[in-house]
């Protein structure tokens, strides 16, 4: 094997797109992992990352062979009955394939294959220095990222995302000669824009990191990440709470600056009568700030930013920050004030001029749509169902509100808010935010029982809705958000362990469309919601075996859905699970072939063999003994008692012919199986585990 370097490309630029570096810089390091491996160049990963900042795109390899592998080829030719004549000369077609090799015919070698003995050209070439090919390299990793909109600058014809001003390509301590968008590569990298703007040399790929760091430059963006807690916690610990610090805020944070300084700052406590989801969601969304909370989670007048600077005054700094943010607090102010003005009944009153979908009326009508689904619900969970008919009522209104027009992310926080201030009693204005509930991936369902009445009625209605008016989902298409509402719907049944018939509430939302309701069924919409748990229980690991084992049952309630895959989780490990489900699975194709209905009473005294005669009594104990466990739903017990079946259904499939000539005796065994199979199947369908 060829003798390894260090390698280092560093692509210098103007500042890149803010939400796409992250993804631009995998690319680039994935793409030129990739051209090495296409090219049979050895390399050692290491544990190599992508390295970015706002300038930047970096590959950083701990070892790359100087050269490529020997390239060895195959070349298959003409077979000897048509490369040979019958004075074993060669052909025009022999003679055609070694001239196309370069070589004599009789320098050629034979093989054979399934269809006879040929001709076959082998060459072994040197590999191709590393230096060499790298630059090519370089330029096909950057054709081949993701960027919809190149930029183009200067007299040429180079596009990228940014203008692209330095490259730096070492290979060991050697520079590797080389041109990429018009610029020749180097060594020198470059330093801060402000605080280092001047080259900075690099001796060799190991020195890169602690070289950029000391030109003010953290280039690695997990060290920029940490560094920017750590200073942002530090801030928030001086204003005496706790910085609220948001992955997603945090990585865009990181992706603007290239040496982080925290300044700590503040506004007047006044507008802290606003919702405080407003002020957050103004200081993280739009200018990348980190609020500080007190000790209950609360908000505190207080916020810390992060400049690209270590600025000799911090103070003017400080001012700058706090200037531009107070413009959008006094707004939102002045909106939650005219929105108190107004008042929630009256916003409501406005759904009726506003429409929710052409063929679905207005979003009053889906609110009264909503609030009988909910008073349905709320009866079937044995609760009060009028605080779950008013917070349906209210849970709309906001959508009037100027709040939320100016912040449609406190879509039901907004509603909240102004219900609490009317006096609405506690349960009716938190079920109006949770009714939102899952709001995104990985969010939690609705912790209330009527904003879960409200979470489950609302996305009935959608999802009955949008079926009813053809806006089911296709391919990446989906308006109304079917798939997140169905999968929200199902989370929150599941995860707060609530018991309801899934058809039967399909119906109910289905009735309250009108005639328009016809365009849909039960079986449709419940089939799109069950296949949306697919990927939910395979994210927790549940193989698909055994999601389709309890999918085959259609079981009306989700909980219980949930209850028979824990249920056939255990009993999968248990070593009699595969035998009993390739019986089962027997037992089924057997019992299919049948002529007529196979009949469900036993006659014990027709058996004629032992092991058949021990399988009727094992059966008969079996079901009388997990009865009472099939009614609680003691899925696990009944399942557990049950793989206690398999001496006796092995011992009867080894003995026992089935489909014997005496019409009473094979009626009798079929009905024995089907009672066995009745009950191996009151769970889950079990032969989707046999392999």
């Amino acid at each position: 094997m060829a003798a390894m370097e260090p390698l280092l490309v560093e692509l210098g630029t103007e500042e890149l797109p803010v939400k796409a570096l992250p993804g631009l810089a995998q690319a680039f390091f994935d793409n030129m992992i990739e051209g090495f491996v296409r090219r049979g160049i050895a390399l050692d990963r290491g544990d190599a990352k992508p390295l970015y900042s706002p300038r930047r795109l970096a590959v950083l390899l701990p070892g790359v062979a100087v050269e490529q592998d020997e390239q060895r080829s195959e070349v298959l030719g003409p077979y000897l009955n048509v490369a040979l004549d019958t004075d074993g000369q060669p052909t025009r077609a022999l003679q055609g394939f070694a001239q196309k090799a370069g070589v004599e015919w009789t320098a050629l070698e034979r093989t054979s294959d399934a269809k006879g003995e040929r001709f076959v050209h082998r060459s072994v070439k040197p590999g191709a220095k590393t230096a060499t090919l790298l630059p090519e390299l370089v330029r096909e990793a950057i054709a081949a990222m993701p960027i919809p909109k190149p930029m183009r600058w200067g007299a040429h014809e180079h596009a990228f995302a940014r203008p692209v001003h330095w490259l730096v390509l070492l290979l060991g301590g050697e520079v590797v000669e080389g041109e990429v968008l018009g610029v020749r590569a180097g060594r020198n990298s470059r330093g801060h824009r402000f605080m280092h703007d001047k080259p900075v040399w690099i001796n060799a790929p190991g020195d890169y990191v602690d070289a950029l760091r000391g030109a003010k430059v953290l280039v690695d963006p997990d060290e920029r990440r940490e560094n920017i807690v750590r200073e942002v916690e530090a801030a928030a610990t001086q204003a005496g709470g706790t910085a609220r610090v948001s992955a997603d805020n945090l990585a865009q944070v990181a992706c603007l600056v290239e040496w982080p300084s925290a300044v700590l700052c503040g506004f007047e406590a006044d507008f802290l009568a606003v919702p405080q989801e407003a002020l957050i969601a103004t200081m993280e969304d739009n200018q990348k700030f980190f609020p500080v909370l007190d000790a209950q989670g609360k908000l505190t007048p207080a916020f810390v930013g992060i400049a690209n600077i270590v600025s000799k005054d911090v103070a003017e700094v400080r001012k700058g920050y706090e200037r531009v943010i107070r413009p959008r607090f006094a707004d939102a102010k002045f909106f939650f004030v005219e929105d108190m003005k107004q008042g929630l009944s009256s916003m409501r009153e406005g759904l009726a001029n506003v429409t929710y979908q052409a063929k679905l009326g207005t979003l009053a009508d889906k609110g009264r749509r909503v609030a009988q689904l909910a008073e349905t619900i709320a009866r079937e969970m044995f609760l009060e169902p009028e605080p779950a008919r008013r917070a349906a009522e209210l849970s709309k209104a906001d959508l009037q509100s100027r709040l939320v027009n100016e912040f449609p992310e406190l879509q039901g926080i907004a509603g909240r808010y102004y219900a609490a201030v009317e006096g609405e009693p506690t349960d009716v204005a938190n079920a109006i935010d949770e009714s939102y509930m899952p709001r995104f991936a990985g969010d939690a369902v609705a912790p209330s029982p009527i904003g879960q009445v409200l979470a489950i009625a609302e996305r009935l209605d959608t999802l009955t809705g949008g079926f009813a008016a053809g806006l089911k989902p296709t391919g990446n298409k989906d308006a109304f958000a079917l798939r997140r509402n169905a999968l929200g719907l199902a989370r929150t049944i599941i995860e707060r362990g609530i018991d309801l018939d899934l058809p039967r509430l399909i119906e109910a939302a289905r009735g309250q469309l009108g005639a328009i309701g016809a365009q849909t069924t039960n079986d449709e919409l419940y089939d799109f919601i069950i296949d949306r748990l697919r990927a939910y229980y395979a994210d927790k690991g549940v193989p698909p075996q055994q999601f389709e084992a309890v999918a085959a049952l259609r079981p009306v309630s989700l909980l219980d859905f949930d209850r028979r895959l824990q249920a056939i989780g255990a009993f999968a490990v248990l070593p009699e699970a595969e035998a009993l489900a390739a019986a089962n699975k027997r037992i089924r194709n057997i019992l299919k072939k049948a002529e007529g209905d196979v009949a469900s009473a036993v006659d014990a005294a027709r058996f004629t063999d032992g092991a058949e005669r021990e399988l009727g009594e094992a059966v008969d104990a079996a079901v009388g003994e997990t009865d009472a466990s099939l009614k609680a739903r003691d899925y696990v017990a009944v399942l557990g008692r049950l793989a206690r079946l398999r001496p006796q259904v092995d011992a009867f499939f080894d003995q026992v012919m089935v489909n014997v000539d005496d019409a009473a005796v094979r009626n009798n065994r079929l009905a024995l199986l089907k009672r066995l199979a009745d009950r191996l199947g009151s769970v889950a369908a079990i032969e989707h585990l046999s392999t």
